[in-house]
């Protein structure tokens, strides 16, 4: 437990520095650096630890997109590249070592290495999106990690109903509720309080739709890893972080609730909200 929380607020200070003090160039770097480590682990766990080829492959696919998909203000025909490239590639593994692999771990790669920097870096387009993109970046944060915290203590005191015994038997139905409405009213807060403290008004309504939807999406991601987990018969995903496993297993809730948030972000200023 120790160790998990000290590297909570080693991540935390992190965070907070690469958002607000680091130039931007930062921030997009180290999230390229998780994509690819996501990368690899979900290959990995997917196609099995031997196939170095689909994980190599995945990984370089991933430092790709994740470049290519950074920032809205990058010519799109980058992204439509590494999605055609990923395929090809991929599939030259496929007829090269199709002895020792199918299309199961192929699909599994190409999700690793395309699919998930690109939902990552959902953070990245958010925070380059304006020059208050470092605050709405941390409305998926804590959409998802709080959520998941809320979860955590309402299940504790009041969890009875088990909300999915097989994929995660500590998980209730009270915890999820409490992790829906913790994470509302943590994001009014903090959109009630970046208003109040800085030059920027955050929309309270915007901040509330991301609470709720991002933190029933947050538990969705959770579930969703979580069983290809218990399919793949691994307790983790990776060690990269001590206490908390690896990139997988500390980012699968943000990697359902960032796209969401960024989607909102634009439906809401469209609508002048």
């Amino acid at each position: 437990m120790k160790t998990r929380v000290a590297f909570g607020v080693t991540g935390a200070v992190v965070v907070i520095l690469a958002l607000f003090v680091f130039p931007p160039i930062v921030a997009q770097l180290l999230m390229m650096a998780l994509s690819v480590c996501a990368a690899q682990e979900f290959t990995a766990a997917t196609a099995g630890k031997d196939n170095k080829e689909l994980q190599i492959a995945a990984m370089v696919l991933a430092l790709g997109m994740s470049f290519a998909s950074a920032r809205d203000s990058y010519p799109v025909y980058w992204m439509r590249a590494m999605l055609y490239i990923g395929v090809v590639v991929l599939f030259i593994l496929l007829l090269r070592h199709h002895k020792k692999f199918g299309f199961q771990e192929l699909a599994g790669a190409y999700f690793g290495g395309i699919l998930i920097p690109y939902l990552l870096m959902s953070l990245i387009r958010m925070f380059t999106m304006s020059e208050s993109g470092a605050f709405h970046l941390v409305i998926p944060l804590l959409a998802a990690w709080g959520s998941d915290t809320c979860a955590l203590f309402a299940g504790m005191a009041f969890g009875k109903h088990k909300l999915a015994p097989v994929i995660s038997p500590k998980k209730t139905v009270e915890g999820a509720v409490g992790g829906v409405v913790g994470a509302a009213v943590l994001t009014v807060i903090y959109g009630i309080a970046v208003s109040a403290l800085t030059e920027l008004t955050l929309s309270v309504p915007l901040c509330l739709a991301a609470g709720i939807l991002g933190a029933v999406l947050g538990q969705i991601g959770d579930l969703s890893f979580s069983i290809v987990k218990r399919k793949s018969g691994i307790k983790d995903y990776g060690k990269i972080f001590p206490g908390h496993g690896g990139v997988l297993d500390r980012f699968d809730s943000v990697i359902f609730v960032a796209p969401l948030v960024e989607l909102l972000l634009h439906l809401f200023s469209n609508l002048g909200l």
